[in-house]
């Protein structure tokens, strides 16, 4: 057991919080999750989780039931809205190279993965953060019913609007991207989408992604460019069977099939990357320090990195407060990165202008196959192979 650190409070019971809570306990290092809602999140929502997410969910343990459902994939393709191909990228090799495929899956199966595996590890619900503070000998977590809880760390995984964010760092809001996202989840055969398919279709100001996350469950997000803050009334589907309905593949398909009632809508937003993460005995991991957009898949695996990397430098610190700095140290520059490319790519994708489009075009046939798989790979995958699990 770390001689330093002996109970740590987690802010946030998402996948991030849920992560660095199995990790810790793993390394012997009592955790307490603090939720605010009344029960666990799962959403309705799909998650890509690229080789790198699945090798640290091995490293905990869970990979093997994630995969219970989770369709690997072997093919990620790229195309316009007319259809034409714009790249394809083999994520099926990461297999021999990683030990680990690249999947879909549901964010509330994640969630119950990761909840079955920390057992009977402390996860209270209802159990909303506002604020804290702390001494030289650990941290009282303040929460809206008046009650608190002490421990000799913080960790801030309470996602983009984050509690922990807010007084450490002041009140700023998120940015807004300027695109929405619809999601949805279509109830299809393997004629309809053949298992472990992933496409991604570019189109004027708006794109259409599908996956599918469990047999005969596929995963779609629509997103268009538009104002904040606005909501659908009735008929959501009968505008997106508009925007959509001259697009190939199965994109109209997996739109009828899918209930409207289960329609989300969300105004897409992130954070522009900082320098500081934590003070003293505070931190923060996954949206709540780097919320990265969806377009590079990345937002629940750099979560998952963060738990480990975090896990590695507390099991065992004489001085916590030096181990958050090392962990902050090491994490910051590689999420950075991510979040500019993740902005970088949602820009490229929401251009309307004609000419802008055709130049995409032409700048993704030209190097998506050749130049941007090689560098998703290296910087993306490659970083994991530390917490790979050797065969047998």
């Amino acid at each position: 057991m770390a001689r330093g650190v002996h109970r740590v409070l987690i802010a946030g019971g998402g996948i991030g919080g849920l992560s660095a809570a199995l990790a810790l306990r793993r390394r012997g290092i009592d955790a307490a999750v603090l939720e605010s809602s009344t029960q666990l999140r799962d959403g309705g929502a799909g998650l890509h989780i690229w080789s790198n997410g699945m090798i640290g969910l091995d490293r905990l343990g869970v990979a093997d039931e994630v995969l219970r459902t989770a369709p690997a994939q072997e093919v990620c393709e790229f195309r316009t809205s007319r259809g034409d191909l714009l790249g394809a990228w083999p994520v099926g090799a990461f297999v021999e190279r990683y030990g680990q495929p690249t999947v879909a899956v549901g964010r509330s199966e994640l969630h119950r993965v990761l909840r079955e595996a920390l057992g009977d590890a402390e996860v209270r619900t209802g159990a909303e953060v506002v604020g804290y503070h702390q001494d030289s000998t650990g941290v009282v977590v303040e929460l809206a019913d008046g009650t608190s809880e002490r421990g000799d760390v913080l960790i801030g995984a309470d996602g983009v609007h984050s509690a922990v964010r807010r007084t450490l760092l002041g009140a700023d809001p998120p940015r807004f991207t300027g695109y929405i996202a619809w999601r949805g989840q279509a109830s299809v055969g393997p004629e309809t989408v053949s298992p472990g398919t992933f496409c991604a279709y570019f189109g004027h100001g708006t794109r259409f992604t599908y996956y599918d996350i469990a047999p005969g469950v596929v995963y779609w997000m629509s997103v268009a460019n538009g104002a904040p803050g606005q909501q659908d009334g009735p008929g959501v589907i009968d505008m997106l069977r508009r925007r959509h309905h001259d697009w190939p593949g199965p994109v109209r398909e997996l739109i009828e099939n899918t209930e409207e009632s289960g329609i989300l809508r969300h105004d897409v937003i992130d954070r522009a990357p900082v320098d500081t993460w934590g003070e003293g005995r505070v931190t923060m991991l996954g949206d709540a320090a780097h919320p990265i957009t969806f377009n590079i898949g990345q937002g629940a695996c750099q979560a998952i990195e963060d738990a480990l990397v975090l896990a590695e430098k507390l099991d065992g610190a004489l001085d916590p407060i030096t181990a958050l700095r090392s962990y902050e140290a090491e994490r910051i520059p590689r999420t950075a990165g991510m979040q500019r490319v993740a902005w970088r790519i949602g820009r490229m994708g929401a251009l309307e202008n004609p000419v802008a489009i055709w130049l995409r075009e032409k700048f993704m046939k030209a190097v998506w196959n050749r130049v941007a798989f090689r560098v998703a790979e290296k910087d993306q995958v490659a970083y994991a192979t530390r917490w790979r699990v050797p065969a047998g």
